[in-house]
Parts: structure tokens; sequence; C-alpha cells
């Protein structure tokens, strides 16, 4: 049997999503196989906490304007994990190709290419990730819990924070606010 995978797709969590650590989220998956499923939230901001606390925290010198850039909570896993996504470059040590267009790097040589400029100009630096074992994203999928669309690094990088949710429903035809909380099936 040939598995399917939704790496490289957008994970929108339903207007009835109960779980308070994926309500109104986007999720990047980044990898997605039969022994389960790996991905990073792209719309929900840490408040106060920038890129330059990252880095002060990792002791690298921080950046001028750049520095001020928001930090995402990726996930509830691990939350003091810190990863960059971005376009696509092997320029860095531990980067987790995702598709054609995105990388997902762990490693500390990116953090330095921030700090002095070097960088990737489209990234967003998360603290934590999702994860799903084997099967149960499936389920979640079967439940009606999210929506699957095409990663597309416009509404990624480019759309205003508070706009993804809606934005990456949008480019299905579907308007959340249009929707019921309550999911079923046909």
């Amino acid at each position: 049997m040939e598995f399917d995978s939704l790496s490289n797709h957008l994970l929108i969590a339903m207007p009835g999503m109960r779980d308070p650590n994926f309500e109104r989220t986007v999720t990047l998956l980044c990898q997605h196989d039969e022994n389960g499923s790996l991905g990073v939230i792209i719309n929900r901001r840490i408040e106060d906490f920038s890129l330059s606390d990252v880095l002060e925290h990792l002791e690298i010198e921080a950046p001028g304007e750049r520095g001020h850039g928001p930090v995402f909570t990726g996930g509830p896993v691990h939350p003091e994990l810190g990863m960059v996504l971005h376009d696509y470059s092997d320029r860095w040590q531990s980067t987790l190709r995702i598709g054609d267009g995105l990388g997902l790097t762990t490693s500390l040589d990116i953090m330095h290419a921030l700090s002095d400029g070097s960088g990737p100009a489209r990234c967003l630096m998360l603290l934590g990730y999702a994860g799903w074992a084997s099967g149960q994203l499936e389920h979640e999928l079967q439940e009606n819990a999210w929506l699957c669309a095409p990663a597309d690094p416009d509404i990624i990088f480019d759309t205003p924070i508070e706009e993804r949710w809606t934005r990456a429903a949008a480019q299905l035809g579907v308007d959340l606010m249009t929707l019921s909380t309550d999911a079923g099936h046909a």
C-alpha cells in the first residue's frame, strides 16, 4: 500500500478545534510518513519576545532592526528547541528540506547568519514543534479537525500573522467564518 505524504502542506485548524494548542492555527507539515508527522505552527507569535531575545540567550550578538522580528510557538513539543523555517538553501548544517522551496534548520550556524545579516531573507524563528504518532493525524483529518492545503510560501512569510488562518483556508475557497463549529460526517 502506497503512503500519500502530506509533507509541504498546511494544516488549517477547523473552527471547532478544541485543543488550545491548535485553536485557529496554521501548521506547516514538514515531515509526514508511516511513522508519524512533524509540523510547525506559523501563525502563533510569542508576545514580548523577539529574535534578539533568542540570540541573547544563545550569547550571539543581536542584529539591528532585524533583531526585532517575531518568534513563533512552533508547537507544544520541546518548546525549548529553536528552529528556523526559511526559503530552502543547503548552506546550513542541519536542514530538513520541505518540498522544493522550504527548509527547517536546527543548527546554530543559521543563528549566527541571522545575527550578521547573511541569513535567509525570508524566515520564521520558531520554538517547539507539533508531532503526531503514526496514524494520529490521519484520524484527526477523518474527524474533520483540519483542512489541508498545499503550502504557500507567500502565506507563510508575507501574509500578516493575524490573516494567515483565514488566507490559508481561502486558497481552498473556504470562508472559515461561515463554517459551523460542529463537525459531522456525510
